[in-house]
């Protein structure tokens, strides 16, 4: 996976070549389109000017004069019809001047070796301190002619050559500028729609477009931000339910109490009436109030600052507490208990569990029919406890078996009225294993009874 850094190093490394390269070859272009013409032209003027002092004080001393020239920042060449030559000045690096081109400037003719001077691409062949790369003017002293080649020396050519470094770093800065600035806009477009993907969630919009196919931060950032936007749009989902299942659930209770309220001011209804009427009132009373401390509790196991009271108990005494408390209710149906825990030390919130023992043991009760069993086991594992409560009731269809955690899901609706469950038992069964960092599983058929196996790790209380 190539990295965010990476991608930015090579981008960095992109625009410095591009912007060099670019820069070089823009200067280039104008050095060849204006200062190579402008110098040689300036240079070629100088050089008339020279020969025309040169020729016409006829009583100053020449070489005075020559001499005089060079102090002024030039490198002069005199060479005679002899091919003598004597220098004025710093010596040119390179005397790689032809005799033809001497002779040709001996017969009275021009040579402009600036202009005509090879290296095209590179403009830093007019910096060149050679011979060649020099102005040539037929001079006269005497009646006798000389050829006389110029050129401005390295001091000179120090400001000329500023200006060249002027240019190619402006040149480099504006491109780099520009490069920076279409790259940035790649870099940037992703943040953007991150951040209008943000906009569209706080509006309740979760279908968002991200970058894809991308193997950097980014798409590993769009990635996790599409499971956020889709965990928060399940959250949204389950609150939506949540709400409209607590205000059916508190409905249907609610709308009995106030039908059967009516009813008891009517006259003409008889005391054993009037007793059931009460007793279903009070009835869903009870439902209402054992909805409301279920949700108390799920609201309380959902906090984050949430601290489990651990402690060691034993675990065969809980559940044989729980089953002498439920005792009315599983004698009601004739149901036979059997119990294969022994007296086990278990290190977890004792309060909790003893929750998890009733929401199970009570769901057993509600869904076995008369004469059935109901039956606790527990089992020491390598790492942890299996405690196990199996009934032999109705049993719950496959395609169910994973919703059955969910918050106010029930199996069968109708059947569930009848036992007057209200979907959050096995909810807070859920979340307080979860909380004690342990599973749950369930095995059930239509039929056949069901067995919840519940996998609580084994911890030392001087080790927590």
């Amino acid at each position: 996976m190539r990295s965010l850094y990476s991608r930015f190093v090579i981008i960095s490394i992109f625009i410095m070549l591009v912007s060099s390269i670019l820069a070089f070859l823009l200067t280039n272009v104008y050095y060849h389109v204006y200062l190579k013409p402008y110098n040689s032209e300036k240079i070629l003027k100088y050089a008339q000017e020279v020969k025309y002092l040169y020729e016409k004080n006829t009583e100053q001393n020449k070489d005075d004069y020559l001499q005089s020239i060079s102090n002024l920042g030039f490198e002069v060449y005199v060479v005679d019809d002899k091919k003598q030559g004597k220098r004025y000045g710093d010596n040119f690096k390179k005397m790689n001047i032809s005799e033809e081109t001497i002779e040709h400037v001996l017969k009275g003719n021009i040579y402009n070796g600036i202009a005509t001077y090879p290296n095209r691409l590179f403009a830093t062949g007019f910096f060149d301190n050679t011979l060649l790369n020099s102005i040539g003017i037929p001079i006269e002293n005497n009646g006798k002619g000389y050829a006389l080649f110029i050129r401005p020396d390295i001091q000179q050519q120090f400001g000329e050559l500023r200006i060249f470094y002027a240019v190619l770093l402006g040149l480099i800065i504006v491109i780099s500028l520009i490069c920076i600035a279409i790259a940035t806009r790649f870099v940037v477009r992703p943040i953007q729609r991150f951040t209008h993907a943000t906009k569209e969630i706080a509006n309740g919009k979760y279908d968002l477009v991200l970058p894809e196919n991308r193997s950097d931060e980014i798409g590993t950032l769009a990635t996790n931000f599409r499971k956020m936007a889709k965990k928060s749009q399940n959250s949204e989902q389950m609150r939506q339910e949540f709400v409209s299942n607590v205000s059916h659930e508190f409905q249907s209770p609610l709308s009995s109490i106030q039908g059967f309220s009516k009813t008891l001011k009517t006259n003409n209804l008889t005391k054993s009436e009037q007793e059931h009427y009460l007793e279903i009132i009070e009835s869903e009373s009870r439902r209402m109030s054992s909805l409301c401390k279920q949700l108390l509790m799920l609201a309380s196991l959902d906090k984050e600052d949430l601290t489990l009271r651990k402690q060691s108990f034993d675990l065969g005494q809980q559940i044989k507490d729980i089953i002498f408390m439920l005792e009315w209710e599983w004698r009601t149906k004739d149901l036979a208990v059997e119990m294969d825990v022994p007296n086990i030390q278990i290190y977890g919130d004792e309060n909790l569990l003893h929750q998890v023992w009733t929401n199970l043991f009570t769901n057993s009760i509600k869904f076995t029919e008369s004469g059935g069993t109901i039956s606790f086991e527990a089992e020491e594992l390598e790492t942890e406890w299996r405690i196990s409560i199996t009934d032999m009731g109705i049993g719950i269809p496959e395609n169910e078996v994973k919703k059955i955690f969910d918050r106010f899901h029930k199996v069968d609706t109708a059947r569930n009225r009848k036992v007057n469950g209200s979907g959050l038992g096995l909810s807070i069964v859920k979340k307080v294993i979860d909380l004690h960092e342990g599973a749950i599983t369930v095995d059930s058929k239509p039929g056949n009874g069901t067995t919840f196996s519940i996998y609580l790790p084994k911890q030392e209380e001087e080790s927590i």
